[in-house]
């Protein structure tokens, strides 16, 4: 049977799960701590992180322990990291769009966003879903003017043990699909690169919803992001002063 049509038999059921799950789901609060700041000594990085609840740091107790300290702590040894965080749960890509054209237009280095579940749980379709994503990226070069954007993977929804079956095969294939169409796009941009979040299939890794990374999976994925950075600022000539 195909995707479509064995998705098609689900509705039904799919719809009910997903209400439930909603209903049932442990609400976590965004990690404590300052979403602004100046760390580390050398050559000046800007840095924003910005997106969805995984970006906000959902599933760790403070932002240290999450995507924004684990990266600005993998960064400072080389950089003087000026960081900024605007993330928010339940934001979409559309959400996030709006959000960064009201904040100030400081320029900006390194830009990493986290979004995507959102829109596909919101029922947005895979064309718009790219159309703005790329509206993002134009975002993020004309307005705060970003030299380098990397661009989180859709994490592995199949493996959520936060979701039953078969909603978390329906959204994990949606998931993949997802991914891989984010990943072509970006392969034709060079001052992008995708950032794989398949980076754990070990459920004790994760936040206790079931839903939101752990410390350790913020860490890994941080240490992506900085290899990446590390990769286009490796030279002091490569990152600004001041």
């Amino acid at each position: 049977m195909s995707y479509w049509l064995r998705t098609f038999a689900l509705l039904p059921v799919l719809a009910a799960q997903a209400i439930s799950a909603r209903r049932r789901a442990l609400i976590l609060p965004e990690a404590a701590g300052e979403r602004s700041g100046v760390t580390g000594t050398g050559p000046s990085l800007r840095l924003l992180i910005s997106g969805d609840s995984a970006a906000a740091g959902v599933g760790a107790k403070h932002q240290d322990q999450a995507l924004l300290g684990q990266l600005v702590s993998a960064l400072s040894d080389r950089h003087t990291v000026r960081w900024r965080l605007e993330a928010r749960s339940g934001a979409t890509t559309q959400s996030t769009i709006a959000h960064l054209m009201k904040q100030a237009a400081d320029d900006v280095d390194v830009a990493t966003t986290s979004l995507g579940v959102n829109d596909i749980t919101s029922g947005v379709g895979l064309r718009q879903w790219l159309a703005r994503q790329a509206e993002l990226r134009d975002l993020l070069r004309a307005r705060f003017r970003c030299r380098l954007i990397l661009v989180a993977g859709l994490p592995p929804v199949h493996l959520f043990p936060g979701l039953p079956q078969p909603l978390r095969w329906h959204l994990g294939l949606r998931a993949r699909q997802f991914d891989s169409a984010l990943a072509q796009q970006l392969a034709n941009e060079p001052d992008c690169a995708h950032v794989p979040l398949n980076v754990s299939d070990d459920a004790s890794e994760m936040a206790e919803d079931g839903f939101h990374p752990g410390p350790s999976i913020y860490s890994l994925w941080a240490g992506l992001v900085a290899e990446e950075v590390q990769k286009s600022f490796a030279t002091p000539r490569m990152a600004r002063h001041g």
